[in-house]
């Protein structure tokens, strides 16, 4: 049975049950399929590509439009030249409908008992390279002997995520970040790990060892610089006295070895990468002259998943990834 059948299914048995009672709730009336409708419509901002989408004819999805308008008493979708645009309302409502549709197939995709072996779902990780490259790849692996159908869909977090971590985390099902950022939710500890310096090879100032003098003169290389994206080892400079002369600042930890490289700039990434951010050439990892505080990878959820058989399942690759 499709998805909208199975949700057609259930909103008639609701209805039914609700005909026979004097008081209704507003949300018995309405028809869920009209969520996949305007998901569509708000994606594709066509009805034409998301009639298609939704292998619907356009009459009909013509007619989910107009119920949609009537609804929120609001075009969505308005004219200009040949093209649609979304209203100030639809721009808001995008991201909420998609969040929406998303708890509402893992409700009607929820089994009483569930395989691993056998399935085919796809769970959703944020993070950095950092953890992907580290915690992700070990746990993909421990997956793919157990669960060969089972996907993980690793996707970038945004200092936007960050903020919004807590409705963020309803739809997705985790976050792979160390501690310092978020706060008040369930997570896992994963590892620990110390942080180093990442120097040209061909950097003539510094030598056999990294001093204060370099940290403080030599120009930099930062990963994230905002109020709500930065590393601990950054903060830990500022904290020390020292403001680095910053040339450029990248989003990935993984970058950082060919923006030193060549240069006399110097950067600082987990431990855990040094092998692959040396390993791309031009650049060594030397200890720094600080005692740099260790951070501690740990992976965060909604507590909407703790109970979840599928979820549970899922924090025990990442935990027994981390044991290894």
């Amino acid at each position: 049975m499709t998805y909208s059948r199975v949700v057609d299914a259930v909103v008639d048995d609701v209805l039914a049950e609700e005909d026979s009672m004097t008081a209704e709730p507003p949300l018995s009336r309405l028809d869920l399929n009209l969520l996949i409708a305007l998901d569509a419509l708000l994606s594709e901002r066509s009805v034409t590509k998301a009639a298609q989408r939704l292998q619907l004819s356009q009459p009909a999805l013509s007619a989910s439009l107009a119920r949609l308008r009537t609804h929120f008493s609001d075009p969505i979708l308005a004219r200009r030249g040949n093209e649609y645009d979304l209203t100030p309302l639809a721009v808001r409502l995008l991201e909420h409908t998609s969040t929406a549709l998303e708890m509402a197939r893992r409700v009607f995709d929820s089994q009483t008992d569930w395989v691993p072996s056998t399935s085919t779902r796809e769970f959703s990780v944020f993070g950095s390279d950092y953890g992907f490259a580290t915690a992700g790849q070990a746990v993909s692996k421990l997956a793919a002997m157990r669960a060969p159908n089972v996907k993980f869909r690793f996707l970038l977090h945004t200092p936007q995520i960050i903020e919004n971590v807590d409705d963020r985390l309803r739809s997705t099902d985790a976050l792979l970040i160390p501690h310092g950022f978020v706060t008040d939710l369930p997570h896992l500890n994963l590892r620990k790990d110390r942080w180093v310096v990442i120097v040209a090879t061909a950097n003539d100032v510094v030598g056999d060892e990294v001093t204060m003098e370099h940290i403080r003169t030599s120009p930099w290389v930062f990963t994230y610089q905002s109020r709500t994206a930065f590393t601990s080892a950054s903060r830990q400079l500022q904290e020390l006295g020292v403001e680095p002369h910053v040339e450029a600042v990248v989003e990935s930890f993984l970058s950082l070895a060919p923006f030193v490289a060549g240069t006399r700039r110097l950067a600082m990434a987990q431990a855990g990468l040094a092998d692959l951010i040396v390993g791309m050439g031009g650049v060594r990892a030397m200890e720094p002259p600080f005692e740099a505080t260790p951070i501690t990878n740990a992976l965060w959820w909604h507590p909407v998943h703790t109970h979840d058989p599928e979820h549970i399942w899922m924090r025990e690759q990442f935990a027994e990834a981390a044991a290894s």
